[in-house]
């Protein structure tokens, strides 16, 4: 119908290859129970507290709210936090009486990538079909996923009914704006003597996106 009504072919859809979850501006800090409920009794003391920390540092970050999530405070800013802002987050944390939490530690949000590799046998050199081990060995030797963490085990389905080639599907976390992921689209690397190539595609709904949440 757009053909027809324009003359001009329809724009291809842009793949999403990456989850858009929890904001960057939100910060996780894993704690007991006990010492959320011991930080979220007096909020508004610790964030006026906490800025102040901040402001006597000359950084440009502010804590808004907090708010509590199953397994961890969420810290709400107005800026995406910098390492320095979570250091003395963190600092002032541990500084509070009466928290239990040995190791408390900081984090931002991570979201999901969608990746496939193409190019690669459906079988090995015993023809039986390629095992997710060797797919996860051959990754884990190859430079361009040096930074990468998997999200999940990677699948490998049959290309088609007929074919002896495979795609192989990887979601990986990555940052909000999938930087990982765009450094990986459409690089190549070597599937022992055969040559695979990395390509985005569609997320896939409904499955828990973020990897510290």
């Amino acid at each position: 119908m757009h053909n027809i009504g324009t003359g001009k072919p329809s724009p291809k859809p842009k793949v999403q290859v990456t989850t858009k979850d929890p904001s960057r501006k939100n910060v996780l800090v894993p704690l007991d129970p006990t010492d959320k409920k011991t930080i979220m009794n007096a909020t508004n003391t610790h964030i006026n507290q906490i800025n102040g920390l901040f402001k006597s540092y000359k950084l440009g970050t502010s804590v808004d709210c907090i708010r509590e999530t199953s397994n961890s405070l969420m810290v709400i800013t107005n800026n995406v936090a910098s390492p320095s802002d979570l250091s003395l987050l963190e600092k002032y944390i541990k500084g509070i009486d009466d928290i239990e939490t040995k190791d408390i530690s900081s984090r931002l949000p991570q979201s999901k990538s969608f990746l496939k590799i193409l190019g690669v046998p459906y079988f090995d050199e015993e023809k039986t079909p390629v095992k997710t081990t060797t797919v996860e060995n051959i990754l884990t030797n190859t430079h361009l996923f040096d930074n990468v963490t998997l999200s999940s085990r990677p699948r490998i389905i049959r290309a088609s009914r007929n074919s002896d080639m495979a795609v192989i599907w990887v979601n990986i976390w990555d940052s909000q704006n999938g930087t990982k992921a765009k450094t990986l689209i459409n690089r190549s690397f070597n599937f022992g003597r055969h040559i695979a190539t990395v390509r985005g595609t569609s997320m896939n709904p409904g499955v828990p996106q973020c990897h510290n949440c």
